[in-house]
Order: structure tokens, then C-alpha cells, then sequence
């Protein structure tokens, strides 16, 4: 981690400024522990407050956890780029204290639109969700992919 905490030394331009205004990113403890254009690795631990009626952790902290991964994939190219539209599977659930790592990974880009898929694991490599999010450049240029 460098010189903004929760951000990687190498990240990419801008992603150490989008951290710090990301308030909910910051509030609820998800770090940000690698990220590169098109990819992006993050970690939070499951508090007591994040916890539904039946115990386990809620669907809308484990989404809002792997749309934060999302997030800071597609707009590790630079412009600013959001969801269109996102889905999860829930595949087992996760429990308070458990760590949880998302890991974001892009599929395909043409022009302003993306495809990401992001799978979200406690530490011990047990799939809890699965979600794929489409994103939109809003503003700038779209840059080539790599072959």
C-alpha cells in the first residue's frame, strides 16, 4: 500500500483519488489491494453490522462489494466509466468476521461499453458470489485494447 491508504503504490492515475472519495468504499474497511486497467483486487471483512435477519451477510454489502471491484476495474483505463447494468449469483453464504476477497477481471471493451466479471471468495478460496457487471464510458476517449 503507498501513500493513500487503502490504494496500491502502482495504481493507475486517478484510482487513488477515486479511493478517497469513495466514502463507502472507506467507511465499511474494503481496501483496495491491487487494481490495473481492466482488473482490480479487494478485500473487506464481514462486521457484525453488514449481517441480514438470518445471520449470514447481506446480499446488498456482498454486491455492493463486488460492484466496488467492478468500479475500479473499468476505470483503471482512466475516463470515467460506470455501470449500466449488473447481476449477482449468491452461491453460499458468508458469515461475520469472515474475510472476503472480489476479484474483478474484464472480459471484453468496444468503444465506450465493457463486460466484467467478478467473483467474490472468502480467503480460503470458497466462492461466496458471482456477478458480471456492464460498463459505460461516460466522458474521454475509449483506448485500444491490448492484443
Amino acid at each position: 500500500m503507498g501513500g493513500h491508504s487503502g490504494v496500491p503504490d502502482d495504481a493507475p492515475a486517478g484510482i487513488a483519488e477515486l479511493y478517497e472519495r469513495d466514502r463507502t468504499c472507506r467507511s465499511l474497511g474494503i481496501a483496495l489491494e491491487e487494481v490495473a486497467p481492466g482488473r482490480a483486487l479487494m478485500r473487506m471483512r464481514v462486521s457484525e453490522d453488514m449481517v441480514n435477519g438470518h445471520g449470514m451477510a447481506h446480499g446488498g454489502f456482498v454486491f455492493l462489494f463486488a460492484d466496488a471491484a467492478f468500479a475500479f476495474a473499468c476505470n483503471g483505463y482512466g475516463p470515467v466509466t460506470v455501470a449500466q447494468s449488473a447481476q449477482v449469483s449468491f452461491l453460499l453464504p458468508a458469515a461475520v468476521d469472515d474475510e472476503l476477497v472480489a476479484e474483478a477481471v474484464e472480459r471484453t471493451r468496444s468503444g465506450r461499453n465493457g463486460i466484467y466479471d467478478v467473483t467474490v471468495r472468502r480467503v480460503d478460496g470458497t466462492v461466496v458470489a458471482e456477478f458480471r457487471g456492464q460498463s459505460v464510458m461516460l466522458s474521454g476517449r475509449a483506448r485500444p485494447q491490448k492484443d
